[in-house]
């Protein structure tokens, strides 16, 4: 049995890296499926047996490529899209599985090339357009939406990463038991071919690191993208009333481009924080992992959005007490028995900080539930059994 997988964005990379793609197509593999993984030239090689990873040119000059739709990734996807279908020419695949807008042309190609077809939807595409500001245009936005559910329609099976996104394909089609739920809800450490090199700026950002672990000071960590929706201006204005309570507390967060560093780095000066929050930018999963342990308190303050975050799954995995935003995005998998949840602004997200850290009863009984929260819904061996168990509908 043969499949293609298609990955519609730099395979493997410290930005937004698609844990999902790596687990999905190692866990295919190990079924005994040869598979040849087509994504962007972008990004580092991975150990994945008895898989063939095919990349498109890298396409240096053009720079790299960010979280969410750009031009680039159109520019990119079309390149896929040829890759595609000489791929399909070339070689009888039983299935397909693509990744999110990849799943448009193979849409069309499935009933040309006669292969069944495996939707990853790890959002709505339509969404994603005014999530990221990329387009106010209905018309696009409509287009996409009609690319969207006919892709649904056209597929054998959909895998959807949140409560949210499996109740909306399911609604778009009249079999709705092939809409599958399958968190990305795994973590560990991805096998690279290679490290990347160390450099002077990774050293400085490890040596900035210990400095705060060393510390007698708590931290309050948060780890993740650093886009408009994550909340980090809200958190900013929180911990300026968390210091106002309570002293020996520091604030770090882990993550992000340079520029938006740089911006929020700016902030926190104005604001007359900078020697109690630190920006570091983007770090080895070593490292988060790291500051995890040695963490008093992880945040998610996430303020808009309907998809589960990936860290989510990880943060109530760790036995460290999570404050998180009490928004729909959370609340499909947390409760106020797992996590401190707080409204979206800074002054309640403040004082479930300071409870977090002040009542220690409270938050190991929290930590506690949310470890065995974690082992009995999204833990390996429950994902590895739903995805054998979707592998199976497709043979």
């Amino acid at each position: 049995m043969k499949a293609l997988v298609i990955s519609p964005q730099p395979f493997f990379s410290p930005r937004g890296t698609p844990f999902s793609v790596y687990y999905r197509t190692m866990i295919t593999s190990e079924q005994g499926i040869d598979i040849d993984l087509l994504t962007y030239g972008e990004g580092q090689n991975v150990d994945l047996p008895g898989v063939n990873i095919i990349r498109i040119p890298r396409f240096k000059a053009l720079g790299d490529v960010k979280i969410g739709p750009s031009p680039l990734k159109l520019f990119l996807d079309i390149v896929m899209g040829i890759w595609t279908i000489l791929l399909l020419i070339k070689t009888r695949y039983n299935f397909v599985h693509a990744h999110e807008e990849a799943v448009f042309l193979c849409s069309v190609l499935k009933p040309i090339f006669r292969f069944k077809l495996l939707y990853d939807m790890h959002s709505s595409l339509p969404q994603q357009l005014s999530n990221f500001q990329f387009s106010s245009s209905a018309a696009l936005i409509k287009i996409f939406e009609i690319l969207e559910n006919f892709s649904i329609r056209q597929s054998d099976a959909v895998i959807a990463i949140c409560p949210d996104l499996e109740t909306y394909a399911k609604s778009l089609t009249k079999t709705p038991d092939k809409v599958v739920l399958l968190e990305n809800s795994i973590f560990e450490p991805v096998k690279l071919v290679t490290s990347e090199k160390s450099n002077s700026n990774n050293s400085d950002k490890y040596d900035r690191i210990q400095r705060i672990l060393s510390s007698n000071n708590m931290l309050v960590l948060y780890a993740g993208s650093l886009e408009s929706y994550q909340g980090i201006g809200m958190t900013l204005e929180a911990f300026k009333q968390v210091l106002s309570n309570q002293k020996n507390i520091r604030l770090m967060f882990l993550g992000g481009s340079k520029e938006q560093v740089k911006y929020y780095s700016k902030m926190v000066k104005k604001m007359s924080l900078q020697d109690e929050v630190e920006f570091v930018g983007s770090v080895s999963k070593e490292i988060v992992l790291e500051c995890t342990k040695n963490a008093s308190v992880l945040i998610s303050p996430r303020s808009a959005g309907t998809n589960t975050p990936l860290k989510i799954y990880e943060q109530i995995a760790s036995g460290v007490p999570l404050v998180a935003t009490n928004i729909y995005s959370h609340s499909q998998v947390l409760n106020d028995d797992v996590a401190f949840l707080a409204k979206p602004e800074p002054y309640d997200f403040a004082a479930k900080i300071i409870d977090a850290l002040g009542d220690k009863k409270k938050r190991e009984k929290k930590a506690c539930n949310a470890c065995r929260l974690y082992e009995e819904k999204y833990s390996k061996m429950v994902y590895k059994n739903k995805m054998r168990n979707l592998l199976s509908k497709l043979k």
